[in-house]
């Protein structure tokens, strides 16, 4: 079923959250680009930062869009008691896969609805992945793909980095960026 009844306003840059949206019966009427600082507040916990994060991109585009559903979303990898966000550099992000090699992290989703009511739900989802050993040369190889840029972790696992997950535990496509059954299940609770 498409939701074509449904005005829906993505409140993210993610070119991947609009193609899985659109893959599920929802497709934007429009995509605004939220600005908003990305830094981790002093003692955030990750659950609080993607909560925090997911809704103050869609309080971005609240006052701009009238009689529609807005969605924010984000995602962060958490290894350890660390936050890793975006690679700024092909160094950094080669350091961050070393670090997840052979190792178990957790992926937070955080997804914000608002109703053109302006009731607002809020929702944290937590994804483990276990990576398996890679190696230096893989590693290199991967960086080479540039598939790795403005990803969280520095991997898309819808992709090359595919080969690198050893198990999941949750939700696949949280960690692909966006829990669509959750989402649908929070849109279909504020209709």
């Amino acid at each position: 079923m498409i939701n074509n009844k449904i005005k829906l306003i993505l409140a993210s840059s993610s070119k991947r959250r609009r193609d899985m949206l659109e893959k599920i019966g929802y497709k934007p009427a429009h995509v605004h680009h939220p600005n908003i600082d990305e830094s981790v507040l002093n003692g955030e916990t990750p659950l609080k930062y993607v909560s925090r994060l997911a809704e103050e991109k869609a309080m971005t585009a609240l006052d701009l869009y009238k009689n529609a559903y807005i969605l924010g979303a984000d995602t962060v990898i958490v290894s350890g008691n660390k936050i890793i966000g975006k690679s700024k550099n092909h160094e950094e992000a080669f350091s961050i896969l070393s670090k997840l090699s052979g190792k178990r992290h957790r992926v937070y989703g955080g997804i914000c609805l608002i109703s053109p009511n302006k009731k607002i739900s809020i929702k944290t989802i937590i994804t483990i992945v276990k990576f398996r050993v890679i190696s230096f040369k893989e590693i290199q190889e991967y960086l080479s793909t540039n598939e790795w840029k403005d990803k969280a972790g520095c991997y898309a696992i819808q992709g090359y980095a595919g080969k690198f997950v050893k198990s999941i535990n949750g939700n696949y496509d949280n960690v692909m960026g966006l829990s669509l059954i959750d989402f649908d299940n929070m849109i279909r609770g504020l209709k």
